[in-house]
């Protein structure tokens, strides 16, 4: 019956010495800055959402800017990104596609306005389109060519979902998300679309039956009142769906981009072993033969989880 008190004895002993020396992972390790070294600003990219510091510093070369900042900039300053990802060629491209589409969107329209024809208001609305699509390609040229050679960016997945919803999963390589998200987003805009068609209908009654002198028997104003109320809350309802769905697919990219390089796997195992503490860094990362025999040691426990 004494073995068993020798042994915790001898146990305590040993780790008396480590109970006086000093923790081999100092304070500092939880205290100090973690950043890329290659990021110019030296601080979390928290900590400030867009720096036109930052942005300009990217646009000329001066600095890395993050992604975020530079779709936040060019959408003012269109064609930047181009500049920043060193497309020149695109520049008279992007500018080119703009001018002549806007350009021929007012000449369409004055025509149509000076009486030349209904058709030419149908051509000054396909040029705006046009104007739209060539904004909208530029933005999205210049997040398809950011630091391609860089796999796994959670912001340019957020960014290809905000740009075209799907395209964040496609990134990440869930393709089965995308006809779910397509799904949820068609059905609240066709309830939308049915949803305001009977709103206007109602609405248009409503105003008919409530006008002075009107003879229509269909039904009470108040009753085609409550309807075009009714039908005016739930095309709202299904606005608030399409948007809660598309920012979640939003978030869904985003999240899942950070995620795809964790370890999901179901090897879990937890190791118990002896281990030397000590103040000197490399006796932890080139073991016993760099250890010069300076500094306060002590002997312990180890203890491994790997899940």
């Amino acid at each position: 019956m004494r073995r068993p008190a020798y042994i915790i004895v001898f146990l305590l002993l040993m780790l008396l010495p480590s109970l006086r020396s000093r923790a081999q992972f100092k304070e500092e390790a939880f205290t100090q800055q973690y950043n890329d070294d290659v990021d110019s600003l030296g601080r979390d990219t928290t900590d400030v959402l867009f720096s036109f510091k930052e942005y300009f510093g990217g646009v000329f070369h001066k600095r890395n800017s993050r992604i975020g900042v530079m779709f936040a900039g060019s959408t003012v300053f269109l064609g930047f990104e181009q500049i920043q990802n060193k497309q020149y060629w695109k520049l008279p491209i992007v500018y080119g596609g703009l001018a002549a589409t806007t350009g021929a969107g007012f000449y369409f329209r004055n025509q149509w306005k000076q009486g030349a024809g209904d058709q030419y208001l149908k051509y000054s609305q396909w040029c705006f389109w046009g104007t739209g699509l060539v904004y909208w390609g530029t933005l999205m040229d210049g997040v398809v060519n950011y630091k391609r050679n860089v796999p796994n960016q959670a912001g340019k997945a957020t960014l290809y979902s905000i740009l075209l919803p799907g395209l964040g999963q496609a990134y990440n390589g869930e393709y089965w998300k995308i006809p779910i998200y397509y799904g949820l987003m068609g059905g609240a805009a066709h309830y939308f679309i049915v949803n305001n068609r009977n709103y206007q209908r109602y609405r248009m009654l409503y105003n008919e039956l409530s006008a002075e002198g009107s003879t229509l028997t269909i039904m009470s104003p108040d009753g085609a009142k409550s309807y075009r109320d009714i039908f005016r809350r739930y095309r709202d309802y299904s606005a608030v769906a399409f948007v809660a769905f598309y920012l979640l697919q939003v978030i869904d990219a985003n999240v899942f981009s950070y995620m795809r390089d964790f370890d999901l796997s179901d090897d879990i195992a937890m190791n118990v072993g002896p281990a030397v503490i000590t103040d000197t860094p490399a006796f932890a990362y080139g073991g016993p033969s760099s250890y010069v025999g300076s500094g306060t040691t002590g002997v312990g426990l180890r203890l491994g989880l790997r899940f």
